[in-house]
């Protein structure tokens, strides 16, 4: 170790009258100049400064003949990392490669984990590759694993996988820490095969998989759906005497709950509670959020109380999850009793949470309270941000007062906020709705000339409010342009094209956007084919709208009661009601033989409002057919009742 060395004792002792920001020295140099086990006094709200480890250097004639210590500048560094002055920590690491000074791989690793901090991966691998020559410092595998970490935490997927294949080229031996950071990187890519074959080849190399290789192997093949393969490596890992974790558990319940089958994740947790793995907030947070995005909302509150017993109280994130599911389900009164229990167990509601009850209060028609519940947040200072006001921008709209929701847009823009596409597109539906034409096509331009880009959205309101006012010349180049900029048409941009050119009588140009859409990635629901099956009839084309209702059948998609008017308005259900029963009979038989129960249940009621008996043998085969789902039912409900007691 280079110690201090002032010259003569005087001076040594001397350097402390020396009037200058001394403090700063001291806290660079105590573990030089202050004797073994001694600490420099410093006041406690004196801060280190990096940027004047520069002018330290400089100064260093003013203040006696002294050997800067490695140990010192690396002190320097150090702080300079710790503080993220990048500037300052390149001078001091390149003055101790000038000074041909020991750098460390010690010194290199922190660096580099600081060149990630600040995103800039590419100087982080450049050090790595001038570390021998430029540094003399000797490359392993810790600072190679620095460097692959920086790219994995950029998001350089590809990079990083190109930087471990360089391992052997610099005589690097991965370790389990490569391996785990090579699968990672190629389960992000979706390359899961490629992942499982590194999996595989670890223990050859000296290797053995841990609970973390595990789940993130597990994690990317349940992403790419592949649920059953990632069960299988649970199983796999016991047998490997790798015992899994909590986190192994909630990546594949996570991943059963996302496809719906919410059986399977709850033997998961009757196998993890058997295994002697107590279920976290994560676990319950997952398992709510699946039963939410059923519709099982009541299972879900029931959980939120087992949370309680078992003393892992639900979080904020657990309550927003179940109020976010009660709004959903157009239950906002209960989710503001949620609410309240929620701030008397001391969380208090963020903003995403104000916002969902706000928009549902709006759609169940109940504006004052929304008003009310909006007061109060700002009463609480609880920040407002573009989701807040984007919620209540977009249910004044819904019920036609467009003049609060601009007066709401004002206040925005006041409070420094910048609109985003979602507000815009509330607003310009809002217009739009109450046959504000001109105005909406002003919003539109207002959204383009603030920077802010359209998406799928917002050029379906476009299209469909433009098709809407008999524009269809305009809502083709709307069309046009949002296909010129790459964004896919969904299935209302395509409906409400349909409509325009049914309503103008352009059916054959209709039916070539549903063949379109039948060849593409957005499917015709039942609205698309009413509006084409309503123009046929109308057009007396009964043939034709006959077909295309059995190309409805054959996409899945059931007939509900607009169908079911259409077609009986054409056939005199009043003049010729067998006819009419005739025909709906016999689409139910096909739903039926097509294992389509509920939509055969919904014609049966159709059927039946109209006093359009059913044949004997029809009624029978949906019963018993309605008997079978419900002993499915039954059985999924028992699961449940003995996961929840």
């Amino acid at each position: 170790m280079h110690f201090l060395s002032l010259g003569s004792k005087s001076q040594r002792w001397n350097i402390y009258s020396v009037p200058c920001k001394l403090s700063n020295i001291s806290r660079v140099f105590y573990s030089e100049a202050a004797p073994l086990g001694v600490a420099a006094t410093l006041p406690d709200d004196d801060k280190f400064d990096p940027s004047q480890t520069a002018e330290i250097f400089k100064s260093r004639t003013k203040m006696g003949s002294y050997q800067q210590g490695d140990s010192t500048l690396y002190f320097a560094i150090k702080n300079s990392a710790d503080s993220g002055d990048i500037a300052t920590l390149e001078k001091v690491l390149y003055r101790m490669k000038n000074e041909r000074r020991v750098v460390t791989e010690n010194i290199i690793i922190l660096v580099i984990k600081t060149y990630g901090k600040a995103r800039l991966p590419d100087k982080a691998m450049d050090l790595f590759d001038c570390m021998v020559d430029g540094f003399q410092s000797r490359r392993t595998v810790r600072s190679f694993n620095s460097v692959l970490n920086v790219l994995l935490q950029a998001n350089l997927f590809d990079r990083a996988v190109e930087f471990y294949s360089c391992a052997n080229s610099v005589c690097i031996s991965p370790n389990l820490l490569s391996f785990n950071l090579l699968i990672k990187a190629f389960c992000r890519l979706g390359l899961i095969d490629k992942a499982l074959e590194v999996f595989r080849e670890m223990p050859s190399h000296g290797s053995k998989p841990d609970a973390f290789t595990y789940s993130t192997l597990m994690d990317g093949l349940c992403k790419e759906s592949r649920i059953d393969e990632a069960i299988a490596l649970l199983d796999e890992m016991q047998i490997e005497g790798c015992f899994p974790n909590a986190v192994n558990y909630n990546v594949l319940i996570n991943g059963l709950c996302r496809t719906g089958d919410l059986t399977r994740a709850s033997k998961l947790v009757d196998n993890m509670l058997l295994k002697g793995c107590i279920p976290n907030e994560v676990t319950y947070n997952t398992l709510i959020h699946g039963l939410c995005l059923k519709g099982k909302l009541d299972r879900a509150v029931t959980l939120v109380n087992q949370m309680v017993a078992n003393k892992c109280g639900p979080s904020a994130v657990t309550f927003g999850t179940i109020i976010s599911g009660l709004v959903k389900q157009g239950r906002v009164s209960e989710a503001m009793n949620v609410m309240a229990s929620m701030e008397e167990r001391g969380h208090f509601p963020n903003e995403f949470i104000y916002s969902a009850l706000i928009s549902g209060l709006f759609k169940s028609g109940n504006s004052e309270e929304a008003k009310k519940l909006w007061q109060g947040m700002i009463d609480k200072g609880c920040k407002q941000n573009n989701v807040v006001y984007t919620a209540l921008i977009d249910g004044f709209c819904r019920e036609g007062n467009v003049e609060e929701a601009k007066r709401i847009l004002s206040l925005m823009l006041d409070n420094g906020l910048s609109p985003n596409v979602l507000t815009y597109s509330s607003l310009m539906k809002g217009f739009f709705e109450v046959g504000r034409l001109h105005e909406a096509v002003e919003v539109w331009k207002t959204m383009l000339q603030s920077g802010c880009l359209p998406n799928a959205i917002s050029y379906s309101i476009l299209i469909h409010g433009l098709c809407q006012a008999g524009m269809v010349k305009e809502g083709m180049m709307a069309w046009k342009h949002m296909l010129g900029h790459g964004y896919k048409p969904d299935a209302v941009a395509y409906s409400s094209m349909i409509k325009g050119f049914c309503d103008a009588g352009r059916i054959n140009e209709g039916l070539d956007l549903l063949n379109e859409m039948l060849a593409g990635a957005s499917r015709p629901d039942t609205v698309t084919y009413n509006i084409l099956l309503n123009r046929l009839c109308k057009d007396g084309d009964l043939p034709r709208a006959i077909d295309l209702l059995g190309s409805m059948l054959n996409q899945d998609c059931d007939p509900d009661l607009i169908t079911c008017n259409i077609f009986l308005q054409n056939l005199g259900e009043n003049v010729n009601p067998l006819a009419a029963r005739d025909f709906l009979d016999e689409l139910v038989v096909r739903l039926c033989k097509r294992g389509r129960v509920y939509g055969a249940s919904v014609l049966i009621e159709v059927m039946l409002t109209k006093f359009l008996i059913p044949r004997p043998q029809t009624w029978e085969m949906v019963v018993q057919d309605l008997c079978k789902q419900k002993k499915v039912h039954q059985s999924i409900n028992k699961c449940w009742w003995k996961l929840l007691h």
